[in-house]
């Protein structure tokens, strides 16, 4: 399975982007991610782009903080049935600064809160990598704390 992360705006910070290339790089044999980054905007522009991004027979998860939260175990579970049904592509929506359309929220299969609290959209990309990886190291029986 493939994992796109549909986001807006570009990742600024230096720490972020040396974090996610790192998580990235973890990741690429077991479970390939690549981003799709859109210019920022209105709410239902960036909607509108990111929904683009959607490449067709995608599985889609919308970032909400109103969401269901997954422990890393759930979240693994989670992604074992979607490669056990052979799922190809699983896209994650990210918003910016005030969020996702609603139109992206329509389109999702699942809203996946990371936490309560509310986070910096860029940030919100490192802890979602830095998860993903843990949720490989789980479904394949390794350590995962480190």
């Amino acid at each position: 399975m493939h994992v796109t992360i549909a986001a807006v705006d570009k990742l600024r910070e230096k720490y972020l982007r040396e974090g996610c290339t790192l998580y990235q790089e973890k990741l690429k044999r077991h479970l390939p991610v690549t981003f799709a980054e859109v210019k920022t905007g209105t709410k239902a522009a960036e909607g509108r782009l990111l929904l683009a991004r959607i490449e067709p027979g995608s599985i889609v998860w919308a970032l909400d903080r109103e969401g269901t939260m997954l422990s890393s175990q759930e979240l693994a579970r989670k992604l074992h049935v979607l490669q056990t049904l052979g799922t190809r592509r699983l896209t994650l929506l990210i918003g910016g600064a005030e969020g996702l359309d609603e139109t992206c929220f329509a389109r999702a299969d699942f809203r996946w809160s990371l936490s309560s609290l509310t986070f910096l959209h860029e940030m919100s990309r490192l802890v979602v990598l830095e998860q993903l990886f843990r949720a490989v190291k789980i479904n394949r029986g390794e350590p995962y704390h480190r």
